[in-house]
């Protein structure tokens, strides 16, 4: 029940405080990551994984041992940390200031507010464009500033939660597939991968149950091995189907046209459609703390 509790004032203070607007510590530890990069950066795997093990492992030892020195007050720590590794209301803020852009008819400010949230290029993005990047953008980060943190911190504490978070922010830095850092990012997309396993599948399940449960196991099944991260495409396919709009298709990428498959059915993603992702994302984060609540309720 502590656990639960936990969770929800941890939920609590991220939709009233929101995300700390300066000294974020995923801000400072994507700057750690810059100088280890900077220290041991070369085109070799060993050079990746050493990179990935001090990057990563600082921190969350850090971490795990300063919550347990808090003794009584534990939990107060661990609730702290845990509203540092969540970003529902973040994602929620940035999406819909895309939304908006895109209804007022300023399309210079909807790609710019856009391009905050995705990794492709948003200059050529007409409104449909725009429009399903904000989507597929709430959509996977549903997963990974999300449920991805809140299935760590119920399998291993605010510590886990943590390590999930820092290994995301490793994935989106080092992750890529091209000349610099094919083979010293493997490390880190690798971690991620495994780290995102369970998750990114209970993710697309939570989408499943809360929007047309039909086409998301239809696209789940059908269109997820396709897309070329195995965890991403379960999230994107059955968040499509469960709203019944059409994402995926050629994106320009460090400018290289990516071809993706196409995700979903129905129609193509419009701006209210973004709103109703982010809608998706929140009804599934109360679902996840009804669940935790009666876990902890079951186990008391």
């Amino acid at each position: 029940m502590i656990s639960a509790a936990v969770t929800l004032l941890a939920v609590l203070l991220d939709q009233g405080l929101k995300e700390p607007r300066r000294w974020h510590p995923l801000v400072g530890f994507g700057r750690w990551a810059g100088w280890v990069e900077g220290r041991l950066y070369g085109a070799s795997r060993l050079r990746g994984g050493l990179a990935v093990v001090l990057a990563v492992a600082p921190p969350a030892l850090l971490l795990a041992g300063g919550v347990q020195l808090l003794g009584p007050y534990a939990w107060a720590g661990e609730a702290l940390l845990l509203y540092l590794t969540l970003g529902a209301a973040s994602l929620e803020q940035h999406a819909m200031a895309v939304r908006r852009a895109l209804e007022q008819g300023d399309w210079v400010l909807a790609r710019e507010q856009v391009g905050r949230i995705v990794s492709r290029d948003p200059s050529q993005l007409d409104a449909a464009g725009v429009s399903r990047a904000g989507v597929e953008s709430v959509l996977e980060n549903g997963n990974d500033a999300v449920f991805g943190a809140l299935f760590w911190f119920f399998v291993a504490g605010a510590p886990g939660a943590v390590a999930f978070r820092l290994a995301n922010t490793l994935d989106a830095m080092w992750g890529y597939k091209n000349e610099r850092y094919l083979r010293f990012g493997w490390a880190a997309a690798r971690l991620d991968d495994g780290l995102n396993w369970i998750p990114a599948r209970l993710t697309a399940l939570t989408y499943l149950l809360l929007g047309k449960s039909a086409a998301a196991w239809r696209c789940w099944r059908s269109q997820a091995p396709a897309w070329d991260s195995p965890n991403a495409g379960p999230v994107m396919a059955a968040g499509a189907g469960a709203l019944g709009v059409r994402l995926g298709g050629p994106a320009v990428y460090h400018g290289h046209l990516e071809q993706r498959p196409l995700l979903g059915e129905g129609n193509e993603a419009g701006a209210a459609d973004i709103g109703r992702a982010v809608t998706l994302v929140k009804r599934g984060v109360g679902l996840w703390l009804a669940v935790f609540l009666l876990l902890g309720w079951a186990h008391a």
